[in-house]
């Protein structure tokens, strides 16, 4: 079982364990099956574009193949910034205390791309913390599953179904508008004659 979401709020350590939200789990699922002419079910495959090498549904997952078509796991990859230098990996944050910042506006939360939606089991919640969610108030902490180079932002929240975390990065929208509004002119058939249409 992975190791819980541990909070701070005041000094006080909040423990919950936490289940992925996902559409199959609050609508269901359907598959479409292919199967061939045995009726055994097809898995999907896919031709890297030289055409030489066949790669299955699963294995981007546990690595990489180079230019040379040489496979390369996941553990020997490296993080790169926008400079090309290496970037340390950064631990997972389970089972690790982190600082609540907040309560935060709901615009933070509102600007914020979700990538993953927790369902929040409490496990020795803070009375006090527990009183600012239920009154709807926003709080924001450090996250990430697992050891990664970049951390996201998760926001814990809480409503009458239940204590939720949403996980993601911040997205910021560039406003535009025009310098000058341009001023509509009359156009000069607006004085012509109306049309008769009984000349049609």
């Amino acid at each position: 079982m992975a190791k819980p979401i541990i909070v701070s709020f005041g000094g006080v350590q909040s423990n919950f364990d936490h289940e992925k939200l996902d559409r199959a789990k609050l609508y269901g699922r359907r598959q479409r099956q292919v199967l061939d002419p045995d009726g055994q079910r097809c898995e999907k495959a896919e031709l890297t574009r030289d055409g030489t090498l066949l790669v299955r549904s699963g294995m981007t997952a546990q690595g990489y193949f180079d230019d040379s078509g040489a496979w390369v796991p996941n553990n020997r990859l490296v993080g790169l910034d926008a400079a090309g230098n290496p970037v340390p990996l950064q631990p997972s944050t389970l089972g690790e205390p982190q600082a609540l910042q907040g309560p935060v506006a709901p615009t933070e939360l509102l600007d914020l791309a979700v990538r993953s939606v927790y369902v929040l089991s409490p496990e020795g919640l803070d009375p006090k913390l527990e009183a600012e969610l239920k009154a709807g108030k926003i709080f924001k902490f450090t996250f990430n599953y697992r050891a990664d180079y970049k951390p996201e932002l998760a926001f814990l929240v809480g409503n009458a179904s239940g204590y939720f975390a949403l996980v993601g990065e911040p997205s910021e929208s560039d406003w535009l508008e025009l310098q000058t509004v341009v001023a509509e002119a009359a156009d000069e058939a607006d004085d012509e004659e109306e049309l008769d249409f009984e000349m049609f």
